[in-house]
């Protein structure tokens, strides 16, 4: 099954083609990635990018490949690379299709050859292996290889320096070399018989464009130990591995155990999609969990847990719990789904849970107040779509209490509730909550006090503990009257009777009244601290003002402080983060809300399946290739930006399939909501 496909013309597009980028991983944290030029454009594409256990983190070990073939005196060049002014190879390229499937796959083509060339990761290990199918080659020919190193961290860049240890030692049909003391050996070598030239030498001055347009540091020398030579006729097949873990298994067997690995989980994947009806929903299902997938991984300790966002982005404990029920109990993976909760529950502190793990999982950041509530929300999803009540009650019941007791009694950042039973966090200095930016230091979306958010997750999960202490007969965290108080409060506290909405944080007794979208999941949650009567006016502000194509606006754009654009250095950006920018992960919170107020079911799940059919029908074929950005512009015409393949992105848009797939279960009866295009 092709995937995502594209032809000469958009290959032969430079600003096109270095627009659209790939991504493999292997299951571990590391990927492979790069643009379908095979032109480096951002300091975190690489090759081989390693997320190593010792030193801790990710690593850029092999950054690229010039690879060529060498046929009656002319060199065509299946890569590329960037220097200021100047791309390499210029018009030379002979790329003409790129294709994902299981796996990226470009196919080159002149006059005298056709050659496709095949990346691949190895689940569960440091090693890609580059194939090379010489399907047409007019005469023996020579296939060059130039590995290019950088060895550094992925937020780094590597500059020519005295310490690297340019001695290769030879193996069979290659070269291994320790660069650094204290970074892991590499090996690369190919399975067929092959020449490699030990001639090292620094190429200085690459260039990453879209470093350059984020204001960073746009230039890094990268170290090359030799070059490989093979010679190749019509039919030959040239595997070259890179890897931190050389065993004697022939390359052929690894790449045929992978493919038969990767199609095991396309079947799996195809049965989940089987159930839905119409096939072009089939299609978008199988894209999206395809997507999924890249982000559920074991950290180096052998943690099961979900990395945020490629390329750049780790284990966060917030976007792992919003993103859980999508990537895996919607996605037929409840085992996984249960043994991601017992783990980042067995790190429960203080009634918080981690916000960020650090590489060596010893200096883990506490620093959220929504993070905890998120855990009782995902333990919902897993009840509705596992009922595995004795999982809850022996894993996840106990933390869920400790977090209950800390939140009640009070605990750090200012975290307790008040007498009215709502819940206070943070103050002037602190960002608590998801609209974390800062700027110099100073939060750019003040949000301490009552944000409307927690509130609503916070009635969410007392009522939610209430009903697990009845099930489990567990007097002491049956709360009897608390619940209608945090409504009264909460309604008191947030509802605008003149806007019919909420507004979207408290604090010292001013309300702030802008419309974000923080306030649907006052809707979307299973327990709502508003009544029904008030659902239709949260939703119909949330759909004329922050509703898009892609996903739900932060900010009005009526609103003065609104930002369009999500452009310029990192300042900039941080200031427009939250301010207008638009979140994918929101979509399937505005759905669930949207089809509890719609009386007309028929007409609801049009309108949304039709919303979801266009975002990934476009969307997967810009950016990052099969994969859901992170944001987007506030303004027409929605351009991605930040991580090219965001869990919590991909995951609400799993998460909305599935609830369009499902039956309504809570609607109003008030006159049919109308359902308007959204500004932009």
């Amino acid at each position: 099954m092709v995937r995502f496909k594209f032809d000469e013309s958009t290959c032969k597009d430079l600003d096109k083609a270095l627009s659209l980028e790939w991504l493999e991983t292997n299951g571990t944290g590391g990927y492979a990635s790069s643009t379908i030029l095979n032109c480096n454009t951002r300091k975190y594409h690489g090759l081989l990018v390693a997320n190593l256990k010792n030193p801790q983190g990710r690593h850029v070990l092999l950054s690229w490949l010039e690879d060529s073939i060498f046929l009656r005196e002319t060199e065509s060049f299946f890569s590329g690379c960037q220097y200021p002014g100047v791309f390499h190879p210029g018009e030379t390229c002979c790329l003409t299709e790129f294709r994902l499937d299981h796996f990226p796959q470009f196919t080159y083509e002149a006059d005298t050859f056709r050659i496709h060339k095949t990346i691949l990761m190895i689940h569960g290990r440091d090693r890609v292996l580059i194939r090379y199918d010489i399907e047409r080659c007019e005469s023996p020919g020579v296939l060059r290889i130039k590995p290019f190193l950088a060895y550094r961290g992925h937020h780094m860049l590597s500059k020519q320096n005295m310490y690297l240890q340019t001695n290769t030692r030879k193996i069979r049909n290659g070269f291994t070399i320790t660069p650094f003391d204290g970074m892991p050996e590499i090996y690369l070598y190919t399975d067929v018989k092959s020449q490699f030239y030990h001639s090292p030498v620094w190429y200085n001055n690459f260039e990453y464009r879209i470093e350059k347009e984020r204001g960073f540091e746009c230039h890094e020398d990268l170290f090359r130990p030799g070059i490989f030579e093979v010679p190749v006729k019509r039919d030959s097949i040239v595997i070259i591995s890179a890897t931190l873990h050389h065993r004697g298994d022939g390359l052929e067997r690894i790449w045929a155990a992978e493919t038969r690995r990767r199609e095991r989980e396309a079947s799996r994947n195809e049965k989940v999609a089987s159930n839905y009806a119409d096939d072009e929903d089939k299609v978008h299902v199988l894209n999206l969990i395809v997507s999924g997938q890249q982000v559920l991984v074991k950290s180096p300790s052998g943690r099961p847990t979900i990395i945020a966002g490629y390329h750049w982005f780790g284990d966060w404990g917030r976007d792992t719990l919003i993103s859980l029920p999508g990537l895996t109990f919607c996605s037929g993976r409840i085992r996984e789904g249960i043994a991601i909760l017992i783990s980042l529950g067995a790190h429960e502190k203080e009634g918080l849970l981690p916000n960020y793990f650090s590489d060596d999982e010893t200096e883990n950041a506490y620093n959220t107040v929504d993070t905890s509530l998120w855990y009782f929300w995902a333990v919902q999803q897993l009840l509705k779509y596992s009922g595995d009540i004795g999982a809850v009650k022996s894993r996840m019941w106990p933390v869920m209490k400790r977090i209950l007791k800390a939140y009640m009694d009070g605990t750090v950042f200012n975290i307790h509730m008040t007498e009215n039973g709502l819940l206070h966090a943070g103050d002037g200095d602190t960002h608590l909550t998801w609209m974390d930016a800062t700027v110099k230091g100073t939060p750019v979306t003040p949000r301490w006090g009552y944000p409307v958010e927690i509130n609503a997750l916070w009635y969410n999960a007392v009522c939610f503990a209430n009903e697990l202490a009845r099930r489990f007969d567990d007097h002491e965290y049956y709360f009897r009257d608390l619940p209608a108080r945090i409504k009264e409060s909460f309604v008191h506290t947030f509802w605008m009777e003149r806007e019919s909405c909420l507004g979207d944080v408290s604090y010292d007794g001013f309300l702030d009244r802008a419309i974000r979208p923080n306030q649907i999941l006052a809707v979307s949650l299973p327990y709502s601290p508003l009544e029904p009567s008030q659902w239709k006016g949260v939703v119909e502000n949330v759909m004329g003002h922050l509703l898009t194509p892609v996903g739900l606006r932060t900010l009005s754009p009526q609103d003065s402080h609104y930002k369009g654009r999500y452009e310029g250095d990192g300042p900039a950006r941080d200031a427009a983060y939250h301010q207008g920018t638009v979140w994918p992960w929101l979509i399937a919170h505005f759905g669930e809300a949207y089809l509890k107020v719609e009386q007309d079911r028929a007409f609801a799940k049009s309108f949304l399946t039709n919303l979801i059919r266009s975002f990934v029908t476009r969307h997967m074929r810009e950016a990052g290739i099969g994969c859901v950005s992170e944001i987007f512009d506030g303004d027409l015409p929605h351009r991605p930006n930040g991580c090219i393949s965001q869990a919590w992105s991909v995951a609400g848009l799993i998460r909305l399939y599935t609830l369009l797939n499902e039956p309504c279960s809570e609607r109003i009866p008030p006159r049919k909501l109308r359902a308007r295009r959204a500004n932009g």
